[in-house]
């Protein structure tokens, strides 16, 4: 415990405000300034700060530090979404609480899996990729639907969270890794390891109130992961 570079935890948390404040700042530029739907700023916000999972295993030092940041959006979040303050990032659901859920999965992952990076990182890109590419084209080419427990999502838009968390979940294991200069896994049990993760999250996606599977999805894929590598 006395080795830990508590300058580099401090440097990680300001990069860390700068870094999730930038990607706010982006979706409100592109709401007021390109004329981009809220649905469509939203998802730019959700993989961007879905993306800084790799930021904070590269960053952070201790688990006590990089919980900080989610935490704080948890806060910060519910504050926008009660008043209004980010709207690039409100859904048009007034229930939605998908906003105030997710860095509360991301603060969960932290916790569960610090001394697993890796899965650390693996656990949030079904969520981050999958959710989002699925919402863009759902509502764009979703011509099929189907409605569980009140809500409705499209075939096409399920494929797309199959796929992209697939795609998502396979790279993460491939290359974190090698970021942190560990034991890299093999391309195929990668490949099978990250198709299982995909199956399940986007079951359980399909299955999940609007808003929460941002908690129940990374729920899902942290469940599997811990299953595959336990």
């Amino acid at each position: 415990m006395f080795d830990i570079d508590w300058h580099q935890d401090y440097t990680a948390l300001i990069i860390s405000y700068v870094y999730v404040f930038g990607v706010l700042l982006v979706g409100e530029l592109f709401r007021r300034l390109g004329g981009r739907p809220v649905e469509f700023t939203r998802k730019v916000i959700h993989v961007g700060v879905g993306m800084w999972a790799v930021g904070t295993v590269l960053l952070f030092e201790t688990w006590q530090f990089a919980i900080i940041p989610p935490v704080t959006f948890v806060l910060i979040n519910a504050f926008s979404y009660w008043r209004g303050t980010f709207k690039s990032m409100e859904g048009e659901e007034a229930e939605n609480l998908g906003t105030v859920y997710f860095p509360i999965a991301f603060a969960a992952m932290i916790y569960l899996f610090w001394d697993q990076p890796t899965l650390l990182v693996t656990s949030l890109m079904p969520m981050t990729w999958g959710d989002a590419m699925a919402a863009t084209i759902g509502r764009r080419w979703g011509e099929y639907t189907y409605t569980i427990g009140g809500s409705t999502r499209s075939v096409e838009g399920s494929a797309a969270m199959l796929f992209w968390s697939w795609v998502a979940t396979f790279l993460a294991l491939l290359l974190v890794p090698y970021l942190l200069r560990q034991p890299p896994l093999d391309w195929l049990p990668a490949l099978l390891f990250a198709g299982l993760v995909s199956a399940a999250s986007t079951l359980v996606e399909a299955l999940s109130p609007w808003g929460i599977d941002n908690l129940t999805v990374p729920a899902a894929a942290a469940v599997v992961l811990n299953m595959l590598f336990g």
